[in-house]
């Protein structure tokens, strides 16, 4: 009867007759339960709960850019000048804050990441050969960590087929006088239905710094936003996952419905104290604003016109760049549902001063808000409707496109690494239409649609093209067709301005004005 009524008090509610009661995890609220039920065990310090994380450990860093990193644990580690780290992270934060802090201190010497963002220092120590990256696609890093976590060793997927990543010859590690040290290998391929996929190992670790909103005395956690992003796998794909919470509650706030990740992944816990929870690219809009609607620029005109590719109760996922500012030119009288891929169904655009929350940031880590009737999900739960081909359409940027519709957006040879980030995953597909949105030539004046890519590619043979002075329609087997020409331009000056050849519509027209 005791216990019976210590529950009721806990939940707030009466317990219905007959159901049974379980044993009560007891502690304080400022911690974790200390009972034997209990998994989690707290700590009121940061240091002591990854002391022993020891030279040349593989841990898991979670976050989406600096939205939802373990703040208190990074620094901790900091602390404690442990060396030689395999770091899992999907990037590798911004400069001078996150886990660009390990790259200053020189405690990592191993990364496994899908994307470097404009971090320079990793970039540098990448070239000089101090440092060894293992690059991978961003939908296929965190399947690979679900994988860990439910394991599962080995699986078929098909992103990257026809790439370097399928290929090998990605370059690992380089040398300091530039050479390369360290090449990828090539991957199993199998054949499903038709379609090609790729051999992928999981993903685990030793240890995974997780960074939670909320969690019960009994170490159920809940996030924010989109803060779930890697949190979630993560959780489970490492022998030991310590996660620091910003608010550590008594039991009943949160149903038992809402847990994102239950207790039994749960293996040490802190109250993080002060967080500074900073934006990667703090964007705000006034009031009626309508962002470069007022503009008649290249961007303008190419944004007008992906635009108009956005029909009734479409799902479309936004690429980082120009894609992300097509949503300024939706026709209001109608209704689409934006994706990003770090785990937003229902984007929204930019937010007003009042409305920016740190754990609410687009695929391109701009502050955005969420519309009504939107959802979050973690990252492998995104990448999963990506390829899993949920998504009506997807607008991407790229540096080269072939004859064939080949993408090339993630690497200039020996000069720089962006990362694949979830590109590759993007178009992996083929039951989702992917345009390109991207300027017809680079600002040396030099095509950026070729014969063929001489960059590596994304995917092969996945993307339609639109561009300030033309629109082209690829077909798989003949190639690239003109079908849409801007005003005052002949198709002599798309052919001098395009490094490849192209067919002509029947019915070439005019590009379409929003």
């Amino acid at each position: 009867m005791a216990a019976l009524r210590l529950l009721e008090s806990a939940l707030g509610r009466r317990v219905p007759a007959g159901r049974s009661v379980p044993a009560l995890a007891t502690g304080g609220v400022c911690g974790f339960a200390s009972s034997a039920r209990a998994r989690a065990k707290s700590y009121a310090d940061a240091v002591e709960a990854v002391r022993d994380i020891s030279d040349g450990a593989r841990i898991m860093v979670r976050g989406f850019g600096l939205c939802a990193i373990p703040e208190n644990l990074i620094g901790a580690l900091l602390k404690t000048r442990v060396k030689d780290l395999t770091v899992v992270s999907s990037n590798v934060g911004e400069e001078n804050f996150g886990l660009d802090l390990f790259l200053g201190t020189k405690q990592t010497t191993h990364i496994v990441c899908s994307y470097l963002v404009e971090n320079s220092l990793c970039e540098h120590r990448y070239l000089a050969g101090e440092l060894e990256l293992e690059i991978t696609p961003q939908g296929t890093l965190a399947e690979r960590i679900r994988a860990g976590g439910a394991g599962v060793p080995a699986f078929h997927i098909p992103t990257a087929c026809g790439t370097l990543a399928q290929e090998g010859g990605t370059p690992s590690k380089s040398l300091e006088d530039g050479h390369i040290a360290i090449l990828s290998q090539p991957r199993e391929v199998r054949e499903f239905h038709g379609q090609h996929y790729l051999l992928e190992h999981d993903v685990t670790a030793g240890f995974a710094l997780v960074k939670g909103w909320k969690a019960d005395r009994a170490g159920n956690v809940i996030f924010r936003a989109s803060a779930r992003n890697f949190n979630v796998p993560m959780c489970k794909a490492a022998r030991t996952s310590v996660v620091e919470i910003e608010e550590i509650v008594d039991l009943g706030p949160f149903a038992p419905e809402d847990i994102h990740v239950p207790n039994i992944y749960l293996d040490r816990g802190i109250q993080g104290g002060k967080y500074e929870k900073r934006n990667e690219r703090l964007t705000m809009r006034k009031e009626d604003d309508e962002i470069c609607k007022s503009a008649d620029s290249i961007r303008t005109r190419i944004l007008k016109q992906a635009a108009l590719d956005f029909e009734d109760g479409l799902c479309a996922s936004l690429g980082i760049g120009i894609p992300l500012l097509a949503t300024s030119y939706i026709s209001p009288t109608i209704t689409v549902h934006l994706h990003s891929e770090n785990g937003i169904l229902g984007l929204g655009p930019f937010p007003l001063k009042e409305e920016v929350d740190a754990d609410l940031n687009n695929a391109g880590k701009h502050t955005v808000i969420l519309l009504p009737g939107g959802c979050f999900f973690s990252s492998d739960e995104s990448f999963a409707m990506i390829r899993g081909g949920h998504i009506d359409l997807t607008l991407l940027g790229a540096m080269q496109v072939s004859k064939y519709g080949d993408l090339a957006n993630w690497m200039i040879p020996g000069k720089k690494v962006k990362g694949m980030g979830g590109a590759m995953d993007l178009v992996s597909s083929t039951e989702t239409r992917v345009m390109v949105t991207m300027e017809h030539s680079t600002k040396a004046s030099e095509p950026r649609i070729l014969e063929k890519c001489t960059m590596p590619l994304n995917g092969k043979r996945c993307v339609d093209i639109i561009t300030e002075k033309a629109v082209f329609d690829m077909h798989r087997k003949r190639g690239l067709t003109l079908i849409e020409l801007w005003d005052g331009l002949m198709v002599e000056d798309i052919e001098k301005s395009t490094g490849s050849t192209f067919a002509i519509s029947s019915n070439l027209r005019p590009m379409q004005h929003v």
